[in-house]
């Protein structure tokens, strides 16, 4: 079965930028018709879609995070990743990064995620 795993550091400073690893596991991230997001939840709010890279490489960005995100991902490793520059306090929130799937223009729901890790924006 599919697994995510997210990794990376959990406390970073404001205004430097915020770096994730999903490393999937049990399939390849190209195979057709996968999409990869990532999901955040900041504490004592709802769940926040961040954005998303297909299986065949093309992204979309939520229209609030667009201007500082970027997503990209590492075939070769089966990975995909988050950058999220110019952080502030409120960025601080569990990361997750899930599975979707896409067909044409139609979304089916997210049926893997990873167990979440919490990234801390403090000085």
């Amino acid at each position: 079965q599919v697994q995510l795993q997210e990794s990376g550091p959990g406390l970073v400073k404001p205004s430097q930028t915020l770096s994730l690893t999903c490393t999937v596991s049990g399939g390849p991230i190209t195979a057709s018709y996968y999409a990869w997001s990532w999901i955040r939840q900041p504490p004592g709010k709802g769940l926040e879609w961040m954005g998303v890279v297909l299986y065949d490489g093309s992204t979309v960005s939520s229209p609030s995070l667009k201007s500082r995100l970027s997503i990209f991902r590492d075939t070769s490793k089966n990975q995909f990743s988050l950058q999220l520059s110019s952080v502030t306090p409120q960025d601080t929130a569990v990361y997750y990064c899930a599975r979707g799937l896409r067909i044409a223009t139609m979304d089916y729901g997210l049926d893997y995620w990873g167990k979440g890790t919490l990234v801390t924006v403090s000085s």
